[in-house]
């Protein structure tokens, strides 16, 4: 990203994949931080998500979506919104590890946890983003074993891919 360049950012993966541990490290300094799980007792979550997303992006801030983002059907609206303020799209992937994922999900507190049925049916849902769907970049995040992310090109691997 070029400097002041407007961005808008999906993190794509299981819950308890690292999202939110990797958006807090790298983008919560010079992105709006846009989260379901920040008013989980709103009436129609989407559509606050949304007026949250265009809202940062009319002021010219870059957002963070810190979400699952699943698949198209939860990018769609998120890249419409980024083509309509001249913003880069970008996701970041977050290969599914589910035995990692539910490890760290059981360590869990309170509303944090999720059912582990809740993680299984994401999995179910879980597809790898590509520029094909009309995004500028895909990115890969992994563990990097030292407690930080290793983060690579995510390419177009071709078909769904998980």
């Amino acid at each position: 990203m070029g400097p002041g360049q407007l961005e808008l950012v999906m993190l794509v993966g299981l819950q308890a994949s690292g999202k939110s541990t990797f958006r807090a490290r790298h983008f919560s300094a010079g992105h709006a931080v846009v989260s379901k799980d920040l008013f989980r007792r709103a009436r129609n979550r989407q559509r606050r998500q949304m007026r949250l997303v265009e809202e940062a992006l009319a002021q010219g801030r870059s957002v963070v979506v810190d979400n699952t983002n699943p698949s198209p059907l939860e990018w769609a609206p998120l890249i419409a919104a980024a083509r309509a303020y001249g913003a880069r799209a970008v996701a970041y992937w977050f290969p599914p590890d589910v035995p990692g994922s539910l490890r760290r999900n059981a360590a869990r507190q309170g509303a944090d946890r999720v059912p582990e049925v809740g993680v299984y049916d994401t999995l179910r849902r879980l597809r790898r983003p590509q520029r094909s769907d009309g995004l500028d970049d895909v990115l890969e995040v992994r563990f990097d074993g030292r407690g930080g992310f290793d983060v690579r090109p995510g390419g177009d691997p071709g078909g769904t891919g998980r």
